[in-house]
């Protein structure tokens, strides 16, 4: 083991993605509900966000620099990575309960969030395409 980062800011961590360039770790954290970045070099939190609860997947698209988290609570949390230390959440998109298991594709710039079967909910596929930031 090279090292070990106590995470003090929320609990519950789940998923995770990586930018290499500015050397930042985000972390899905459910207790509380929150988007953390971590320096990568020296494991500081540069960033700690209110976001989707029940954390399930987290992306970084490098082209958009943006962050995407799909929660279980019904939502998904684009955040915009304005700077190394500097986040904004951009949008709060609202998902069925449970929709929480998803995929960003790079190359097609694409996130596609499954919704499961529950009651009258039918399964589904949402498909949600990043748009150029001008």
């Amino acid at each position: 083991m090279l090292t070990r980062w106590k995470l003090t800011a929320a609990a519950g961590n789940f998923p995770m993605a990586l930018d290499e360039t500015d050397q930042r770790l985000f972390v899905g954290c459910r207790r509380p509900a929150r988007l953390l970045a971590l320096n990568t070099v020296s494991g500081e939190v540069v960033a700690n966000l209110k976001a989707c609860g029940d954390s399930e997947d987290l992306f970084y698209d490098s082209t958009n620099r943006e962050v995407y988290l799909s929660g279980g609570d019904g939502c998904i949390s684009i955040f915009d990575a304005t700077a190394p230390n500097s986040y904004n959440e951009l949008h709060l998109i609202a998902t069925p309960s449970g929709s929480r298991t998803s995929l960003f594709t790079q190359t097609n710039r694409t996130l596609y969030v499954a919704v499961p079967h529950r009651g009258s909910q039918k399964a589904e596929i949402l498909i949600f395409k990043a748009t150029p930031k001008l």
